[in-house]
């Protein structure tokens, strides 16, 4: 079993986003569409506003209506005073009490006519008064507002027993005050001083006022009902829609690490066309190509270790054989094979070598400009000083300065170079001609090495590419190559995001033709700075 990997902690990362990472995705997508709802919910307190307005209007009213009567008794004969308030008190609803300068009642509309309200106890009513009673001492908790008074009525009813009539004959300005009944509706209570001395006193049990609040409670209470649930359904679907596919892609990539299965499938979510599904997609893809590295790094230890086996088999034997051999000349012919062998041992491991870092190397290059016409003009150049064997030709058709050019590393690029040239080299026969042309064409810049040897057959021009896969010309001793130049060709010229092929020639002459095309470096390309 893989070892647990141990990442490293960010302990720099913001308080808020340490503290949320603790919860699943599911807890916090619901905790932000129920902390979006909390916001509504504040129209509780808007409700309570809203009353506090309604109540402070009809204190307002109560008191102005009072003084207009009091005007009204102060111009009115005696015999007609009671009749005024009776007529007052039914048109407005309220209870109206007139006290003398002694303070003892004198009038009261109740005793002229039929009473116009009467306060009810909680213990007379049904149990849906009980409970709008309990929400509403909820929400007055919640919102923290302010609880008037309980109204009573005066064991002994004179004008003292009542502060705001007191407070009017003192200040001779109209007074009012909210009071709660028993059953938690309001009264509103107002008091005039007459210029006679006596006192007016209006009370009226306002329960619209009640009823209005509780009906815009109610609907906000049912929008807020249906918000709520409309946002846990929503936030369910949320969650389900994006954490489970993250919990399917999680264990996944958890089996994918652990390597108890051969072929992981991640799922790819084609279905899903957002971020999610893209990640997938991405991981789907991440995981085939580990598993193809994973599938080429075995084959490539399987492949070294076979390549390996021959010549250090041959090495073996012939140092066997040395020790048991007198003969001067089959001990150099042994000795001479045992050197071929370990020259041959070098070459696989530095070729070896080279093929395992490519990859590695190519990711930490630092690409810069390669003028490709340039370069191969020099290498020509240099090969034909050093001499090329059997009477070959080399020829280069070089296309106008700075146009062939490309971003890659030089080294590489040479060495890619060198082995399509060397391989042409090796196969063309005595006195041939190898053409090597670079020309521009579809934002990319082309090189094609020709020969005029045997060429390769098309069902063999991928599989010269592979590892260790080796094809020898005519004549040429076992050994000589180590079946890993084409390959580390091809992973230099696609480490360069380019891509190499085998064609036939144009002039459907014998041959091969070696074609690399290699992206066209552009001005300002950003690549030329990147590491």
């Amino acid at each position: 079993m893989a070892p647990d990997t141990a990442s490293p902690k960010n302990e720099d990362a913001p308080l808020a986003v340490r503290w949320s990472g603790r919860l699943s995705l599911t807890p916090r997508i619901l905790a932000v569409n129920v902390f979006a709802l909390a916001l509504l919910a504040g129209g509780f307190f808007y409700l309570d506003s809203y009353r506090t307005r309604i109540v402070d209007d009809r204190l307002e009213q109560s008191a102005r209506e009072l003084k207009l009567l009091a005007i009204g008794l102060e111009n009115a004969p005696a015999d007609r005073q009671n009749a005024l308030i009776a007529a007052y008190a039914r048109q407005t609803g309220d209870r109206v009490r007139r006290y003398d300068a002694a303070g003892n009642l004198m009038a009261d509309s109740f005793a002229m006519d039929a009473p116009r309200y009467r306060l009810r106890l909680p213990s007379e009513e049904e149990w849906q008064r009980h409970v709008a009673r309990f929400l509403d001492k909820a929400v007055d908790r919640v919102v923290s507002a302010d609880r008037p008074p309980n109204f009573e009525e005066p064991a002994v009813d004179r004008a003292s027993a009542w502060p705001e009539l007191v407070l009017a004959a003192k200040t001779r300005q109209p007074q009012a005050m909210n009071r709660y009944a028993p059953d938690r509706t309001f009264m509103i209570s107002a008091a005039v001083a007459v210029r006679d001395g006596s006192g007016l006193l209006a009370t009226e049990n306002a329960r619209d006022i009640t009823r209005i609040v509780r009906a815009e409670r109610l609907r906000l209470g049912i929008v807020l009902a249906a918000a709520v649930l409309a946002s846990v359904l929503l936030s369910l679907f949320l969650a389900r829609t994006i954490v489970q596919p993250l919990q399917r892609l999680a264990r996944a990539a958890v089996r994918v690490r652990l390597g108890r299965a051969r072929e992981v499938t991640v799922p790819r979510l084609p279905e899903r066309r957002d971020e999610i599904g893209m990640l997938a997609r991405a991981l789907s893809d991440m995981s085939h190509a580990l598993r193809q590295r994973i599938d080429a790094t075995d084959a490539f230890a399987a492949d070294v270790s076979h390549e390996l086996k021959n010549p250090i088999a041959s090495l073996r034997s012939a140092l066997d054989s040395l020790e048991r051999v007198d003969r001067p000349d089959l001990r150099d012919q042994l000795m001479a094979i045992a050197q071929d062998d370990v020259r041959r041992l070098d070459r696989l491991v530095t070729d070896i070598a080279e093929a395992s870092r490519i990859d590695a190397q190519l990711s930490r290059t630092r690409f810069e400009p390669i003028d490709l016409g340039l370069l191969i003009e020099r290498m020509v150049l240099a090969r034909e000083a050093r001499g090329v064997p059997r009477g070959i030709r080399l020829a280069f058709a070089r296309p106008r300065k700075e146009v062939a050019v490309v971003l890659g590393e030089e080294q590489r690029i040479v060495r890619v170079l060198d082995n399509l040239i060397d391989n042409a080299i090796s196969f063309s026969p005595d006195d041939g001609l190898v053409q090597i042309i670079a020309t521009v064409a579809d934002n990319e810049v082309l090189v094609s090495v020709e020969d005029e040897g045997p060429g390769v057959p098309e069902g063999e021009r991928e599989h010269v590419f592979r590892r260790f896969h080796s094809v020898r010309p005519e004549g040429e001793a076992f050994g000589k190559h180590s079946g890993l130049g084409l390959a580390i060709a091809r992973s230099i010229v696609e480490g360069h995001q380019g891509k190499i092929s085998i064609a036939d020639r144009e002039d459907r002459l014998s041959g091969a033709r070696f074609i690399v095309r290699l992206p066209m470096a552009v001005e300002r390309d950003p690549g030329i700075m990147s590491e």
